[in-house]
């Protein structure tokens, strides 16, 4: 059974994922195609977190988050392979084009990545609506966003998660 915390928490972070693939989408119509590629994987990246909210599991680094999710969702099944290789390619293409200085991302680049960020979302909501009965499609970032903060104000810490620090 997950708590309601783990449970706003994840719908907090999806909600966090829609808005960033929005934004990546604006990049991209905006040939700001770099920026594009990087919104795309952080609106991934969001989406795996969470799923690791329901675990009360998270990482402090990227590599952390991704090797977890692929370790424990795709290699298990619970996750087509696909969405382990878009995830991946995603990371790849948001290293580059953040960190190369002489990459040049295209519009093929950006919209191949904001494809790949638009179905690991909608993999993770079906899974969080089949698997947890959690209405992905809900905006109550909000809503959320003042539980967590009323929450933080009454205790210095979240006693329901467990970082890890590798």
């Amino acid at each position: 059974m997950h708590d309601e915390n783990c449970i706003n928490l994840a719908k907090y972070r999806i909600d966090t994922a829609r808005e960033t693939l929005n934004v990546a989408k604006e990049c991209l119509e905006n040939k700001h195609y770099k920026d594009s590629i990087n919104r795309s994987y952080y609106a991934s990246f969001y989406a795996a977190r969470a799923i690791l909210a329901l675990e009360r599991i998270d990482f402090k680094r990227h590599k952390d988050v991704i090797a977890y999710f692929n370790k424990n969702y795709v290699a298990t099944g619970i996750f087509e392979k696909d969405i382990g290789r878009k995830l991946a390619r995603l990371q790849q293409k948001r290293e580059q084009s953040d960190y190369d200085d002489f990459f040049i991302a295209s519009k093929e680049d950006a919209e191949t990545q904001c494809e790949n960020a638009q179905s690991i979302i909608e993999a993770v909501k079906k899974y969080l609506k089949e698997k947890y009965e959690v209405d992905a499609n809900v905006n109550i970032k909000m809503q959320v966003f003042w539980k967590i903060r009323m929450y933080k104000k009454r205790h210095s810490y979240f006693p329901f998660f467990s970082f890890h620090l590798s």
